[in-house]
């Protein structure tokens, strides 16, 4: 689903623990996706790129769906030049993986996170139609704004102290 039709839903719902709750179907499709914490330092802080609208005050990690051939850490790489336009891009480590039913609960999705530093502030965003309205945004990793999917902002609490440290040795 695109993104600006996941904001449209999103103005009328909230993601509760029903999304993370496997279906017992042992048929029931499955998808893989990847994505990424790109965090850039600025004056002694750690800067968390997210990705939002105009017209929704929630944020999201720059993630999409991995395309057949493609390695994890390729759809994370690739997801995130086309969300942020970010392309310098130097891999940490991997993050973590989380899991949750898709946007349309039509598929249980496994989703690959990877811990990306940059020194870009903006980059060029090459957007899909659907997803023209996506913003680039920084965050100080301290003070993250309000996260529309819960286990991302899960997965960036339990790490914090993991970038820090790992950041303040690049």
């Amino acid at each position: 689903m695109k993104i600006a039709n996941i904001n449209f839903f999103a103005k009328l719902m909230k993601i509760d623990k029903s999304w993370y709750e496997k279906p017992k179907d042992p048929n029931f499709p499955v998808a893989t996706s990847a994505g990424g914490v790109v965090v850039r330092k600025d004056n002694g802080k750690l800067m968390i790129a997210l990705i939002g609208t105009d017209y929704h005050e929630d944020y999201m990690l720059p993630k999409g769906a991995q395309e057949k051939g493609e390695g994890v850490e390729d759809t994370a790489r690739r997801e995130i030049v086309e969300e942020t336009g970010l392309h310098n891009l130097k891999l940490i480590c991997k993050l973590g993986v989380k899991e949750r039913l898709t946007f349309e609960k039509d598929k249980w999705k496994t989703t690959h996170y990877f811990l990306f530093e940059t020194k870009e502030v903006s980059g060029q965003q090459k957007l899909e139609p659907g997803e023209k309205d996506l913003k680039l945004s920084w965050f100080d990793l301290e003070k993250l704004p309000p996260m529309f999917f819960p286990e991302q902002k899960e997965l960036i609490e339990k790490n914090k102290e993991k970038i820090r440290k790992l950041l303040s040795k690049s």
